[in-house]
């Protein structure tokens, strides 16, 4: 295969892997809620709402970040069908293990307090619980294989959820 086509064959993959797990996750099933929900949906300006919206744009910022450095570092995407193929420790990785969850998660808090909607923090209780199996059960061991001992190490020294203070030196 041409560099180029293998480049546009990697885009295509990539942008696919957004479509189907954070878009989905954060904007097409957020909406079906608030369209089948029994709540007025209602949308008010005020010091909560900045709150929101503060915890929505930071989220957003963090999935864009982490999702940059999985395809020009890692080589992959974030999705488990094309993980990175080369360990990415830079950035939010340097906290915390888990800086994409967590910034996908502060998109749904920052919905859920925009919004004040019971059925939109159900979504983000089931996207928590549904990460905090799948990453230790599944995608740690997964990375385990892949990257061997740096990735042991780097289990031993950053937080899966709580980000340490200071960046981990290897």
């Amino acid at each position: 295969m041409h560099l180029s086509q293998k480049q546009t064959t990697q885009d295509k993959n990539w942008i696919k892997a957004i479509f189907i797990l954070p878009f989905n996750v954060v904007v097409v099933i957020p909406a079906l809620i608030l369209f089948f929900s029994e709540q007025k949906v209602e949308l008010k300006f005020n010091l909560l709402s900045a709150f929101g919206a503060l915890s929505f744009g930071i989220g957003l910022a963090l999935v864009v970040c982490t999702v940059m450095l999985f395809k020009n570092l890692g080589k992959g995407s974030l999705a488990p069908w094309n993980p990175p193929t080369k360990l990415v420790l830079q950035g939010p990785y340097l906290y915390v293990r888990n800086p994409m969850i967590s910034g996908v998660g502060g998109m749904l808090l920052g919905e859920v307090i925009l919004f004040l909607n019971d059925d939109l923090a159900f979504w983000l209780l089931i996207f928590c619980l549904a990460n905090a199996l799948y990453i230790p059960y599944s995608e740690e061991p997964g990375s385990l294989k892949r990257f061997g001992k740096d990735y042991e190490q780097y289990l031993k020294n950053v937080p899966r959820w709580i980000p340490r203070l200071t960046p981990w030196k290897k």
